[in-house]
């Protein structure tokens, strides 16, 4: 029994080598192919080139702007979350004070939910123009195509300012000592 079991012991091992041996550098040649070098045909994708020489369009200088737009916007949610809980922090804290206190930060509170609302808001206006931007839209028709980057721009514009502002809303509100 102990002699069956060694050499179950040994088929066990022998496989393990031969996987480790084989599928292992094909897994890392697998992956290396799969995520490295630059594709020239990605790069060029719809006009839109990678090299340094920029935007060769109108329509392409107004999808880097709506980009980089987005981007500014994107990079400031984490920020925008996290204001948040710390806001509502705030007002359960002073929830807690002793009835006094709490009337007397009554409008600092107003002023705390109102700026929640406006950081929601916010959140919700950049959801929402993700799922509806198609950068591609009427890209058949010139004219169309530009009107619709330059309507895109000015509402991803009008949402990245609504985050910035109501951050910094929150910067200033939240330094009040009451």
């Amino acid at each position: 029994m102990r002699l069956l079991k060694n050499v179950n012991i040994d088929k066990f091992i022998l496989k393990f080598i031969l996987m480790k041996r084989i599928f292992l550098p094909l897994i890392i040649v697998f992956f290396l192919v799969a995520c490295g070098g630059s594709d020239k045909k990605h790069d060029d994708h719809n006009g839109h080139s990678s090299s340094g020489d920029g935007p060769k369009t109108a329509a392409d200088s107004l999808a880097k702007d709506i980009d980089d737009g987005h981007i500014v916007g994107m990079s400031k949610i984490g920020r925008l979350h996290n204001t948040q809980k710390e806001i509502q922090r705030v007002i359960d804290s002073i929830g807690k004070l002793p009835a006094a206190a709490q009337q007397s930060a009554a409008s600092y509170v107003e002023s705390l939910k109102n700026l929640v609302k406006d950081m929601e808001y916010a959140d919700f206006a950049m959801e929402k123009w993700m799922m509806e931007y198609n950068e591609d839209s009427a890209d058949n028709n010139e004219a169309q195509h530009l009107s619709y980057l330059k309507d895109q721009k000015m509402k991803v514009d009008k949402v990245t300012g609504a985050i910035l502002t109501s951050l910094q809303r929150a910067d200033s509100l939240l330094k009040i000592k009451f």
